[in-house]
């Protein structure tokens, strides 16, 4: 049986979660009200997996997500509102270690949450049997262990200053358009920040984004990765010539394809395709990229997430000269995309998250 502590001051919210996993029949479902009660609970209940409400009276989610990676680290799903605040609040729990988020019902809840049922038990028993990083937040639960008070969450900084490779960067020559394309889902943000905030301003290729994520979150993804990292971080939203030293971070619920110019490449926000089923679609950029650019000026990255969008084309773009990376499985909070990847050959460097950036950096020297 999964253990799964579901977590929301609705009444409402928790009777219909708690129908949805009970039909499942292999989820045994306690319930709290509010952050504080759940955080008394933990020992008792013991968890597998909680979903875990944003805003609640009391403690909220995410001094509630502090508390339990601290002091009874589990795998969390948020559910957090499809709004730009709920974006925020969101991509903050996941930078806290939450696994994932699922959507809050809103409107008529109960016709809304039929329609919600099979993503969000898909997403929760994933998380389930997710297993969190021994590393994750590891010297604030010894301090916590050894009865000093942790240090307080650190929120979104200014730009950063992280360490950066020694190597030497040189402009592409005239005529020739590399781009960086790096793909990933669950997991995606944080592993975003470990490797754009140590890629340098200068770097000379764009960097395009698919990032599994609906439309509202996008944005707000993009606007903490421009304040983490040297290089400039926009939404691709229209047709926008892909620049050096500019990350672009695909729309949500679209897909993002590379076409060319006088001047060179352009990227797009275009409607989502049914032959692909994750949106925004990594297959779709790296083959729009591939009919664009010469492959040997491409690199593709495929990070953490479920399933194996972006391994095929990877494959391909390899076979046809490119560069490829997928992230290792030590580092993954899912190797489901990247060791689709690996399996299939395609991975030319298999790197822990923290050395993709390096790797990165040295295919362009």
């Amino acid at each position: 049986m999964i253990k799964l502590l579901i977590v929301d001051d609705s009444a409402l919210v928790r009777k219909l979660l708690g129908t949805i996993f009970a039909a499942e029949r292999d989820f045994e479902v306690a319930f709290a009200r509010n952050g504080r009660e759940a955080v008394e609970l933990l020992p008792q209940v013991k968890p597998d997996v909680i979903t875990l409400d944003v805003h609640m009276p009391e403690m909220d989610g995410l001094a509630c997500l502090d508390r339990i990676m601290i002091e009874h680290p589990c795998p969390v799903v948020m559910v957090s509102a499809m709004t730009a605040e709920g974006a925020a609040v969101t991509l903050e729990a996941l930078e806290l270690g939450a696994v994932d988020f699922v959507p809050k019902p809103s409107g008529a809840i109960s016709l809304e949450i039929d329609q919600l049922a099979p993503v969000i038990v898909e997403k929760v028993r994933l998380a389930a049997a997710t297993p969190l990083r021994k590393s994750l937040r590891l010297a604030e639960r010894v301090r916590a262990r050894a009865g000093s008070s942790p240090r307080p969450t650190t929120r979104v900084p200014p730009r950063a200053n992280p360490r950066r490779s020694t190597a030497r960067l040189s402009p592409t020559a005239p005529g020739q358009h590399g781009i960086v394309l790096i793909g990933c889902s669950t997991g995606g943000p944080p592993a975003l920040d470990a490797v754009l905030s140590r890629l340098p301003g200068t770097l000379p290729w764009p960097v395009l984004v698919a990032q599994h994520m609906p439309a509202s979150f996008t944005g707000a993804l993009a606007d903490r990765l421009d304040r983490l990292c040297e290089l400039s971080v926009v939404e691709l939203v229209r047709p926008t010539p892909l620049e050096p030293g500019t990350v672009y971070i695909a729309k949500g619920d679209a897909d993002a394809i590379v076409s060319m110019r006088p001047n060179g490449p352009i990227g797009m926000a275009a409607p989502p395709h049914a032959e692909y089923l994750w949106h925004p679609s990594v297959d779709r950029m790296v083959r729009s990229a591939m009919d664009q650019v010469d492959p040997k000026l491409l690199v593709g990255v495929l990070m953490t997430g479920m399933g194996r969008d972006g391994a095929d084309a990877m494959a391909r773009l390899r076979e046809a000269g490119g560069r490829t990376i997928a992230e290792a499985e030590e580092s993954a909070v899912v190797w489901g995309m990247p060791g689709e990847l690996v399996r299939a050959g395609g991975a030319e460097f298999v790197e822990p998250v923290d050395l993709i950036a390096d790797r990165i950096l040295e295919l362009l020297a």
